[in-house]
């Protein structure tokens, strides 16, 4: 016996979010710090004048290659734990996942469609995301635009 499961409230999902978060700038950090290394000699020697500020070295973290670059480590990490298991960490804790409306994996593309409007429907004041409280189907703007749809899982059985 199947039983339909339900889309998770706007708790559950805020909770996941923030909880990826955490784990995204742990990544992004690491991610910032290998080039910053590996681009900026000076900062693993003592060549720097002991009386200068940090600010004043030369970033190369700066313009629009970093930027890219960090945006596609944000894409790859979403994307990655969508197509493998539907679920990020954060999912995973607070027992949400992802699926295409046919049941199955989202697709690549789906995957790209859902980040590309999840950050309009998050930025303007969250509108996207509250908005399940108004669709019927209790879908988000990037439910909709991605043909997909989170799930609430059930609380594992205790044995």
């Amino acid at each position: 016996m199947t039983t339909e499961l339900s889309a998770p409230g706007a708790f559950r999902r805020l909770a996941a979010i923030v909880y990826d978060c955490f784990l995204l700038f742990a990544i992004l950090f690491v991610a910032s710090l290998i080039p910053a290394l590996l681009l900026s000699p000076e900062i693993m020697s003592n060549n720097a004048a002991n009386d200068s500020v940090v600010h004043d070295l030369n970033s190369p973290l700066e313009g629009g290659w970093y930027r890219v670059y960090l945006l596609s480590l944000i894409v790859a990490f979403y994307s990655w734990f969508w197509r493998k298991s539907g679920q990020t960490l954060g999912m995973q804790a607070w027992r949400i996942k992802l699926e295409s409306s046919d049941g199955g994996k989202p697709s690549w593309g789906q995957c790209l469609v859902r980040l590309a409007v999840a950050v309009p429907a998050l930025g303007l004041a969250g509108l996207g995301y509250w908005w399940i409280w108004i669709d019927k189907d209790g879908l988000a703007w990037h439910d909709r635009a991605s043909n997909t749809r989170l799930r609430a899982l059930p609380k594992p059985s205790k044995k």
